[in-house]
């Protein structure tokens, strides 16, 4: 089954709002998944394509500094966090 781009668009609207929500924790693609409530390896496709548009960016190191073999977390890049963050309403 094809999904179409604009729904492409709009579920990578919905990765980028989830993790803005949780910034700056990063997050592993199949907690991303189960946020968005989608299939894992469909989450990380579009992940790699927001990360190539400079979106998100790819943590392949644990706190430790292991680098993980099979894991990535996610994160907003901090060009993407303040586009987000201006476009948010005053919370105050």
């Amino acid at each position: 089954m094809k999904i179409s781009d604009p729904k492409k668009e709009k579920i990578s609207e919905q990765i980028l709002a989830f993790l803005y929500s949780i910034n700056p924790k990063p997050f592993f693609t199949s907690h991303i998944a189960r946020e968005i409530a989608r299939d894992e390896e469909f989450i990380k496709k579009l992940l790699l394509e927001l990360k190539n548009k400079g979106l998100v960016i790819e943590i392949k190191k644990n706190p430790s500094g292991m680098v993980y073999r099979k894991r990535s977390r996610w994160r907003l890049s901090p060009k993407t966090y303040e586009a987000y963050r201006k476009n948010q309403p005053d919370r105050f």
